[in-house]
């Protein structure tokens, strides 16, 4: 079978029953995630003519997003996609479109805006760790499934460069609040397609397994402490990479350049991630992703600094596309690291819990750096935002959770013991979970 190939390919991935159908819809759904914010904050700005105020918002709706996801993720984990995914998905879809409404009427209080923004973000779908959490389950492989989580990331680093050119073309013909009801219906009918796909049926509900004593306790500290790793690197990488944006700009302005060199510099950080993610999906590695990880958030902070060095244009868009090499397989690895380390029941708020990091940490870091460009030389700036990551390369891995019942093997036995669980319904404390753990 083509999940047990040696050397799998990226089309392998892609060939495994259902796989395709599957991660086009959560692509979809995914897609308004790069659409939104633009979209949001261009009618947000026409709304109310502030950009003191639409800022404010649209913190208020990435706030709410980020800070509940691990909670959302839970409720998934509990109750399954089809029980929670679409419900809120819908839920955020017709916010999204109320919050279109409201943009449009002039002169609408801003507390109704950040009111109905805070509800919206509240219930953003985690369309992410759930689709990680079904390519868990459809390839208990470890070579196959790091090849479909760097294809994923990938996916994804193209979706947020993409979306924003969408809008663009949308507000070419229409107001920008129709960008924002395109986002809430990309995001309606991709859940849609995606939990209605086969594939995301093997996703059972946690609470089938009302015995959770064992995996409760090992979900504690311990479950903490092996999620300490990988969470603390994505949470580096968002600060670090967030940075990197606004020093580009302050790089430009320094020398007279225009917003084209930003973008081509930009541009570059996306492209050296995405070839990165996809040379990390294929090699076999050796080492463990645990042993892995310090390296390449390690690698990305060194880059960062070297970027600070940079003495023109061309330099700095060779260092970044440097920096950009180590930032999908970076967060590729702490999403490996997190699935297998998660407990039974757990599985997609581990994910969460990464995601959580990247995104809070990557509004800190557009914080802080514009605090310390006014303050230190260009070149100290590029060097704190890679001691950042090199700092975050330096949190311990521990072996923990999850992986600690399976370890090295936990996805090849993963697949064997729920077909051997079926009959046994005595059981399903131990068996039903870890099927299920994080794939609702």
């Amino acid at each position: 079978m083509s999940t047990h190939a040696p050397r799998p390919s990226y089309a392998a991935v892609l060939r495994v029953p259902h796989a395709r159908r599957t991660f086009a819809a959560a692509l979809v759904g995914r897609l308004s995630y790069g659409t939104v914010s633009l979209a949001l904050m261009l009618s947000l700005t026409r709304s109310t003519g502030s950009y003191a105020v639409a800022g404010t918002v649209l913190a208020i709706f990435g706030a709410t997003g980020v800070f509940l996801s691990p909670y959302r993720a839970a409720l998934v984990d509990r109750h399954g996609p089809r029980r929670a995914l679409l419900p809120m998905a819908l839920l955020y879809a017709a916010l999204l479109c109320a919050l279109a409404a409201v943009c449009r009427e002039p002169g609408t209080p801003a507390a109704v805006l950040a009111v109905t923004a805070a509800f919206a973000g509240a219930c953003t779908p985690p369309l992410g760790p759930t689709m990680r959490a079904v390519w868990a389950e459809l390839l208990p492989d470890r070579a196959m499934l790091q090849r479909a989580y760097g294809l994923d990331g990938v996916a994804e680093e193209l979706l947020f460069v993409s979306g924003p050119l969408l809008v663009g073309v949308v507000i070419g013909v229409a107001p920008p609040t129709v960008g924002v009801v395109l986002s809430a219906v990309l995001v309606a009918l991709g859940t849609l397609a995606f939990v209605t796909s086969p594939a995301a049926g093997v996703l059972r509900p946690a609470e089938r397994a009302k015995d959770d004593s064992a995996p409760s306790g090992r979900g504690g500290a311990g479950q903490g402490r092996a999620l300490l790793q990988p969470v603390a690197v994505a949470a580096g990488v968002g600060i670090s990479v967030s940075a990197v944006d606004l020093l580009v700009v302050a790089f430009a302005g320094q020398r007279g350049l225009g917003g084209a060199t930003v973008a081509w510099v930009l541009a570059a950080l996306s492209a050296g991630s995405a070839v990165g993610g996809l040379l990390n999906g294929a090699v076999a590695w050796s080492s463990s992703a645990r042993a892995r990880l310090p390296f390449l958030a390690a690698g990305l902070g060194v880059c960062l600094v070297a970027a600070g060095l940079a003495s023109g244009v061309g330099t700095l868009v060779v260092a970044v596309a440097c920096a950009g090499l180590f930032v999908a397989p970076a967060l590729t690895t702490a999403y490996l690291i997190a699935d297998e380390s998660a407990a039974p029941g757990f599985r997609i708020r581990a994910g969460a819990w990464c995601n959580t990091a990247v995104n809070a940490g990557g509004a800190a870091g557009a914080a802080a750096v514009g605090l310390l460009v006014e303050r230190l030389p260009l070149p100290a700036c590029f060097a704190v935002s890679g001691a950042v990551a090199v700092v975050a390369a330096l949190v311990p891995g521990c072996r923990h959770g999850r992986s600690v019942e399976r370890p090295g093997l936990s996805r090849r036995p993963s697949r064997s013991r729920p077909s051997r669980s079926r009959p046994s319904r005595s059981r399903p404390s131990r068996r039903t979970p870890s099927r299920a753990s994080g794939r609702p």
